[in-house]
């Protein structure tokens, strides 16, 4: 007990010195941003402000930007050419190599503005998403602000943990070694991001490769592209704060002349959109011979088991379809539910579906905002138009809020299919909308099959009273991400990766897998035991090599490697026994016959 005493009592003393460090706040500064053309100041109401017409196709020299759920024009930006691309990168790549000299204490500095910053301006933060993207406030806070947070607090946490040295062992031969990974920044990243979170998207990627020592030029969607300059205001002032070197992050607007031109300049690409565009990138990255990341959207199957609390689960099933008018990310899209609870389940969701409401998100208190992409209400529609002429049925809708007549078509109703089939579209192709096809199954084994009958692999959600037969049918999922009795909280778990197989794509960002992703990954091996015990080629081997030569390395792997560890003794003491054969070495070479 007299030597466990102190140890006690010197652990207790631990324990209440590290809690009350966390009581003394960080010394954090604040940081201006100039936010006067993007706030209403009273100047831009509804009598000065214009109602925007996209036009069809796309304009190669500038990026119109417009409300989508009022059709409100917001400005433009420019389209980049190649030469201002590159122009871009060679200035990042400039300050990268500034920057690659950094202390993490430098980078979680860094880090610390930016979550304060977001912190003290989350309302501002989600006006501009949804404005730029039509989504709704809530849906801004669960997917733009709650991500990026948790993930800046992963970094400060572990991030530095997961890019020092990383030891290995040795191995058997090696023994007098020490092996070690160590990671280094690549150089510049490049990022094409999708518009459905504006903020996340720019943050997610930037974040890795900053604090990995990287410089990094994004590429944000033509889609979101108002929201997505302002949040590089806040990305700049930050770095500004912590004396980072100029053009280290740089954002660019464009189309896709502007992303090739960005692919054929960096180190690395990371990539989130389409199967069809991500194929294009990854032949454009060929080129170059750089590493790609590829997130890729998928079809998530959303499984219920009969052993389920039916109304808790489909509260999940409809936020899971529903979320961001449809604009989610690892979106769930294909329901599958026992037969047993089948009617139960279709008419609880369809009772929640029918008290949604539609409309524009800062105009009221909405559940749904709008469509982000022109014209995409017409791809869903006819989504739903070939499920109905295959035999499926609309059992329930939600409704529309007040409208503008000029952004009527930026939105669609929540709708729930019934007596879908794997022959319809719905049920194979993206929708990124909110349709929710639900879909009977029979036994584990047939949800499975169904389950894994798509061309995407990126998430999935299976939901039982069982917890071990839950993770028994995800395992047996072909796909890269799963929630057990959840959906989508993979991603709240920052310290995990994320991405898909299949056309969902290939790579991981997040997690350290992401982090390490942005890294030159260096192998090293070196003495351990320097200047005592150096590397000497055992003289059998020395040019010119002796007679025995050859049977030394036999002798050398059986002792080495052998299962046996009697024949592993007695091929050492061949091995001892030829290293101290004083034979001429070469004197074999009269021997041969040719």
């Amino acid at each position: 007990m007299a030597f466990w005493w102190p140890l006690l009592v010197f652990g207790i003393a631990y324990a209440i010195c590290r809690f009350l460090l966390m009581l003394i706040p960080p010394n954090v500064p604040s940081i201006d941003v100039d936010v006067s053309d993007v706030v209403d100041d009273g100047s831009q109401n509804k009598d000065n402000s214009f109602i925007y017409i996209p036009t069809r196709g796309r304009q190669t020299d500038k990026v119109q930007c417009y409300e989508p759920a009022t059709m409100k024009y917001l400005g433009f930006f420019p389209a980049l050419k190649p030469d201002e691309v590159r122009e871009r990168v060679a200035q990042a790549r400039k300050a990268q190599k500034i920057w690659a000299k950094s202390s993490f204490k430098q980078r979680r500095q860094f880090l610390r503005i930016l979550l304060k910053y977001i912190i003290e301006h989350q309302e501002l933060i989600c006006e501009i998403s949804s404005r730029d993207t039509g989504k709704t406030m809530i849906d801004a806070s669960l997917g733009e602000i709650m991500t990026t947070c948790e993930k800046i607090t992963w970094l400060l946490s572990e991030g530095e943990k997961w890019l020092k040295p990383e030891y290995r062992s040795s191995g058997r031969s090696m023994l007098h070694k020490t092996s070690k990974v160590e990671f280094h920044p690549l150089g510049v990243i490049g990022a094409i991001v999708s518009w459905n979170y504006p903020f996340h998207n720019i943050f997610n990627p930037m974040l890795a490769a900053v604090f990995s020592g990287n410089g990094i030029v994004i590429k944000v969607s033509e889609h979101a592209s108002w929201s997505g300059c302002f949040y590089f205001r806040i990305i700049q002032t930050a770095l500004a704060a912590v004396g980072a070197p100029e053009n280290l992050v740089d954002v660019i607007t464009g189309f896709a002349e502007t992303g090739e031109a960005l692919v054929s300049s960096v180190d690395k690409i990371i990539f989130v959109g389409s199967p069809g565009v991500g194929k294009k990138i990854m032949r454009k990255a060929s080129e170059m011979l750089i590493p790609v990341t590829l997130e890729l959207g998928g079809k998530d199957p959303f499984i219920v088991c009969e052993d389920v609390d039916v109304e808790h689960v489909a509260q999940i099933a409809v936020r899971a379809s529903l979320q961001s008018s449809g604009q989610n990310c690892a979106g769930a899209e294909r329901f599958y539910v026992h037969r047993d609870i089948y009617n139960a389940f279709v008419a609880q969701v369809v009772k929640i579906v029918k008290s949604v409401t539609a409309g524009p998100p800062l105009a009221g208190r909405y559940d749904m905002g709008a469509i982000c992409m022109q014209d995409h209400a017409e791809k869903l529609q006819s989504l739903v138009n070939d499920a109905l002429d295959k035999g499926a049925e609309i059992v329930g809708r939600g409704r529309f809020g007040n409208l503008g007549t000029d952004a009527v078509d930026q939105f669609f109703p929540p709708t729930v299919l019934v007596n879908v089939n794997h022959t319809m579209q719905i049920m194979q192709e993206e929708a990124f909308g909110p349709i929710m096809p639900i879909m009977k199954f029979n036994s584990d084994e047939e949800v499975i099959s169904l389950a894994n009958d798509s061309r995407y692999g990126l998430g999935c959600a299976v939901f039982s009273g069982n917890q071990s037969r839950a993770r028994r049918i995800a395992s047996q999922l072909h796909c890269g991400v799963a929630a057990i009795n959840d959906f989508a909280s993979n991603y709240m778990c920052q310290s995990l990766p994320f991405g898909g197989v299949k056309d969902s794509g290939f790579g991981r960002f997040a997690g350290i897998e992401g982090l390490r992703a942005c890294c030159l990954v260096k192998s090293v091996v070196e003495d351990r035991w320097w200047p005592y015990v150096k590397t000497k080629i055992p003289k059998p081997i020395q040019y010119p090599v002796a007679d025995n030569a050859f049977e030394f390395q036999q002798s050398l792997v059986e002792a080495l490697y052998g299962l046996n560890i009697w024949d592993r003794l007695r091929a050492l003491v061949n091995v001892i026994k030829l290293l101290t054969d004083q034979t001429p070495t070469g004197s074999g070479s009269t021997k041969r016959n040719d």
